[in-house]
């Protein structure tokens, strides 16, 4: 695999794979069924990308995600990768000019969203196009199961039988279920060999609240990030305006995002949150998916999300660069009312809303956690060797009490109103409210009326969230979202189990914030990478591609660090290839030292390599023997590709030197080049 290790540096940019990354590589490069589930943000692209470039023939990439495929698409061509994307998203002009690659030969990596394996069309081009090897990404989208169910997958399976070539699929988030689902439909009797990779994203900070005034705890999270880029996703179209408009007069660069916009305004949303350092994004679950911009430093949700699966993947935007994130996910009794309702009035069969039950009980367990969120987390994808400090309960671990009594009154009185009534009612039961509704229904009479006046309204409400957290309760959908108990919480209520709950939810929540992340680089360093990211944005406007397309923020902060002398020092820092070096080493260098030495471009090709150091020297000694070892012969020179050719020479000898120089200068250079070829390999 030297020559994955190869194209790794002067391709990619990066000295070593990610953990994890290059069992994957070298398995797709060998032409191996693969599944790899692999957290979010940890490589699973170039696992088909430098296979692609490895292996003969075309790589064709199934995605479900416009905005990514453009977007990966506009990476690769930066980095000097022949690379196209058919999407409904595409102008006539670049269609075509996809199809000229194609039957030129030129092409080696096309990405098609999974809608245009409907046409026969489709099938007949790519038996012609030489494919060798798919690739589908998001290959959850092929299960029943799993969050993100697109019928069109089921297409794939037929496509691979049909072109006879292996098959690489991808996903962050699949549980046991959704992988044998996607094994079932995508390869068949084929087995592939599966690689699971972890889900533990150690950079992103894990928090829950309860809601309490929602929209001022998302405006106080996105203070104490101000300037940073973020996402908030909300639950309804309507919040996603009224938030961003609120960030906005708060002084933060916002914009919202939905469904309901036009195709048009989606672009340019999706444009400049791709483009534009600081820019915070208040979205419906619509936006998101198809980003992939790697320096997202906070995504927070104003709404609960629909479950675990799916916040998993909302928050795992964050972080791509591997830098800390921070996420935060508000939750309210409203919200799991709401996915419980959605679940239950459904048209899924039975088995299907007692999985998604299921699934939503995983979250509101997160939610709820009466410890490390993480383990929580981590512990649904069955992954239990975990480690933590990067979330709130271990920042600041939860109060818990033995919360039995109160859970016992609270399941009373819902049998006393056999199951009819919400938790409001309940609530004023309860506390011994006289209210019109007690009164109508003689529920002052109840043994249950006035029992828990140890509490207020309030934290009633965080008693009976918890419960519902806890999947004690549930709402009835045929009884308009009265409470009814579950089987779990007879034990409870017979007195034959006991449960705990957090104190610290039930006490009212105190004003205080977390303090803002810390700062990107040392105060020192701050100027230097605000230059950096500076020019980095004029590029970007100029190239018309996203900022990060022309280097991470993490590839900036190194060079703030570091300060990179020259081309071969340059060259050192992650992110670097050698398609980038050559474009941008100079302007960028430019900007840390003031002043560049020109390079000549042959010996450009060889910085950061040893060559090309290699070549310096022989530089130095063609200077030195330009007039010959007395320095009275006639001048005499080598070309800069001459020396490059020498610098890179296998196994050098007087007749490899003879061919690549010529008689005269073999000659007069060739003894003393080959002493310093011979040191040095």
């Amino acid at each position: 695999m030297s020559g994955a290790v190869s194209l790794l540096r002067d391709i990619f940019g990066f000295d070593d794979f990610r953990p994890g990354q290059q069992e994957v590589v070298d398995a797709v490069a060998a032409g191996e069924n693969v599944l790899a589930i692999m957290p979010t943000g940890g490589g699973k692209s170039l696992c088909y990308q430098l296979p692609a470039l490895v292996r003969d023939g075309v790589t064709v990439v199934i995605s479900p995600l416009i905005a990514l495929m453009r977007d990966q698409v506009r990476s690769l061509q930066e980095a000097g990768v022949a690379a196209g994307a058919l999407t409904s998203g595409n102008t006539q002009e670049e269609t075509e000019v996809v199809w000229e690659a194609l039957e030129a030969g030129r092409l080696k990596l096309l990405y098609m969203a999974p809608e245009r394996l409907a046409g026969s069309a489709a099938l007949g081009m790519l038996r012609r196009a030489n494919v060798r090897l798919i690739a589908v990404d998001e290959a959850h989208c092929v299960s029943q199961w799993g969050h993100d169910f697109r019928p069109d997958y089921l297409r794939i399976g037929a496509l691979r039988r049909e072109l006879d070539v292996p098959l690489a699929a991808f996903t962050a988030t699949a549980d046991a279920e959704t992988r044998d689902e996607i094994v079932q439909k995508l390869f068949g009797d084929t087995a592939p060999r599966i690689f699971l990779r972890g889900f533990d994203r150690p950079n992103i900070h894990l928090a829950f609240a309860a809601k309490d005034r929602p929209r001022q705890q998302i405006l106080a999270f996105a203070a104490a990030r101000k300037g940073q880029s973020g996402i908030v996703y909300c639950g309804t179209r309507a919040k996603t305006e009224g938030l961003a408009r609120a960030l906005r007069e708060e002084g933060h660069e916002a914009l919202h995002y939905h469904g309901g916009m036009d195709a048009e305004a989606r672009r340019e949303a999706e444009r400049r949150f791709q483009q534009e350092d600081g820019l915070i994004v208040v979205a419906t679950v619509a936006f998101g998916m198809g980003i992939d911009k790697p320096d997202i430093r906070w995504v927070a949700h104003a709404d609960l999300p629909k479950s675990i699966e799916a916040y998993y993947q909302e928050i795992g935007r964050a972080g791509r660069d591997g830098a800390p994130a921070e996420t935060l996910t508000l939750f309210g009794p409203d919200d799991i009312r709401l996915r419980r309702s959605q679940i239950d009035e459904g048209l899924a069969p039975p088995e299907r809303r007692a999985a998604d039950h299921g699934r939503l009980n995983a979250l509101l367990g997160l939610a709820e956690a009466l410890e490390c969120r993480r383990k929580s987390l981590l512990a649904y994808f069955d992954e239990h060797q975990v480690s933590c400090g990067r979330c709130d309960l271990c920042d600041t671990p939860a109060e818990v009490f033995d919360g039995t009594m109160a859970v016992r009154k609270a399941l009373s009185a819902m049998l006393r109103t056999e199951e009819w009534f919400g938790a409001g009612h309940l609530i004023d039961i309860l506390l011994g409210n006289e209210t019109d509704k007690i009164r109508e229904r003689g529920h002052g009479d109840l043994p249950t009326y006035g029992v828990g006046t140890e509490y207020d309204r309030r934290q009633w409400q965080a008693v009976f969230r918890q419960m519902m957290g806890h999947d004690l309760v549930r709402p009835d959908p045929e009884r308009h979202g009265a409470l009814r108990m579950t089987d779990t919480a007879l034990p409870i209520l017979r007195g034959e189990a006991q449960i705990s709950l957090r104190q610290d939810s039930i006490r009212a929540a105190a004003g205080a914030r977390r303090p803002a992340v810390k700062a990107m680089v040392r105060e020192e360093d701050a100027p230097l990478l605000s230059a950096l990211k500076a020019k980095r944005r004029a590029l970007a406007e100029a190239g018309k591609v996203p900022a990060y397309v022309i280097f991470t923020d993490r590839t900036l902060i190194e060079m703030a660090e570091t300060r990179p002398r020259d081309l071969d020092s340059m060259a050192r820092i992650s992110g670097v290839g050698a398609k980038k070096l050559e474009s941008y080493g100079n302007m960028f260098l430019e900007v840390i030292n003031g002043e560049v030495t020109q390079m000549h471009p042959n010996r450009r090709r060889l910085a950061g390599r040893a060559q090309g150091n290699l070549y310096d020297r022989l530089l130095q000694i063609q200077t030195d023997l330009a007039r010959g070892s007395a320095g009275t012969d006639k001048p005499l020179s080598c070309s800069a590709a001459q020396l490059a050719k020498v610098a890179q020479l296998r196994d050098p000898d007087d007749a490899a030197l003879q061919r690549l120089l010529g008689e005269r200068r073999a000659e007069r250079f060739g003894p003393a080049f080959l002493d310093v070829l011979k040191a040095t390999g």
